[in-house]
């Protein structure tokens, strides 16, 4: 991999984030007021079995921050079907630097102006008394990565066929959204229906939303000891490595003459 190309094209993406004003208000306000107007709606209401006191607020907090990534991993991977309309991608492919070196500097692009977003959103968290600890911290910084990697490597890879801006947010709306919505991030998994609870937890996001949720509430000893949580981390690795393979095997194709569209 040519780690300059991977360099110089994630900072295209953060240069061209900032200077799109309504594309940051939009990828921050969205998950925000969601986490603002369903939290204050639903916290008089809700009690939640074997959670104790806990408010709508806190309880969605976590589902906010996921939220703020998916969002963001959307809105960065329809530079890749920009770059194609205005020629950039087709130089890229055209220059003599590894497929990887492309979709490490875009996914990578995407991914931490997701994290820069994300940031901004955790200044709030004191706000519903959600305080980690150092090392939680460090744990919780884990579980954004593997989120934020996992929602826009798949952005990429799905956006890396298509040639249409609304098109690509269809798709996203009705893969994604599902995805994050299947999580828990809206509501308990206890006492689900039997067949929403199956796909809770076959679902990778669940469990990304576990690593973003539990440094909250134990500490570092007591989480690398939990079953749970390493088998979730264990899963959301999984799933962010096998979306960055389908990122690269989609930009492989071009090297067997397979082009995406628009090409």
């Amino acid at each position: 991999m040519n780690a300059r190309v991977a360099i110089a094209l994630a900072w295209r993406e953060w240069i061209r984030f900032i200077r799109q004003p309504q594309r940051v208000v939009g990828s921050i306000g969205q998950p925000l007021l969601f986490w603002l107007f369903l939290g204050s709606g639903f916290s008089p209401s809700f009690k939640p079995p074997g959670m104790g006191e806990i408010g709508y607020l806190e309880y969605f907090y976590p589902g906010a921050l996921l939220m703020m990534l998916l969002f963001a991993g959307i809105f960065s991977c329809i530079t890749v079907i920009e770059d194609r309309d205005q020629g950039f991608l087709q130089s890229v492919l055209a220059a003599p630097v590894a497929r990887f070196s492309i979709v490490a500097g875009k996914v990578g692009g995407a991914a931490l102006i997701a994290l820069a977003q994300c940031l901004i959103l955790l200044l709030a968290a004191p706000l519903v008394g959600l305080v980690p600890s150092a090392g939680g911290a460090l744990l919780l910084l884990l579980g954004l990565v593997l989120a934020s990697v996992g929602f826009t490597a798949l952005g990429f890879g799905i956006a890396w066929g298509m040639n249409s801006t609304a098109g690509f947010h269809a798709v996203m709306m009705v893969f994604l959204m599902p995805l994050w919505m299947l999580s828990g991030a809206l509501f308990p998994t206890q006492g689900a229906p039997q067949w929403l609870s199956f796909l809770i937890g076959v679902n990778p996001v669940s469990h990304a939303l576990t690593l973003i949720r539990a440094p909250f509430y134990a500490d570092v000893p007591h989480l690398l000891a939990d079953p749970q949580y390493l088998a979730a981390l264990g899963i959301a690795a999984v799933w962010a490595a096998l979306c960055l393979a389908f990122s690269l095997w989609r930009v492989g194709r071009v090297e067997k003459g397979v082009k995406p569209s628009g090409i």
